[in-house]
């Protein structure tokens, strides 16, 4: 998947514009976006403070890296079990 042009801190910029007052069309048109862009963003984002972005991107990483262990764990296991059944 392409990598997009603004990373999320920016994205939390932008849509801090749009709250304190300036308009949709004119903050689209300063960043190049297109307002389905815009409301895509504020659907992902809207709400969030750079602070808690940061912490979300933490813990997915945190979890994707659980998530590995708990597999690799599992096909140990389950290696083990097959093994440990088969007669010798």
């Amino acid at each position: 998947m392409k990598r997009g042009q603004y990373t999320e801190e920016q994205i939390i910029g932008i849509l801090n514009e749009v709250e304190n007052g300036q308009r949709i069309a004119d903050v689209c048109r300063k960043y190049g976006v297109s307002e389905g862009t815009f409301y895509r963003w504020k659907s992902a984002y809207g709400g969030l403070e750079i602070s808690q972005m940061r912490r979300l991107r933490h813990l997915e990483d945190e979890n994707r890296r659980l998530k590995n262990i708990v597999a690799d764990l599992t096909l140990d296991n389950t290696m083990l079990k097959d093994i440990t059944s088969k007669k010798w």
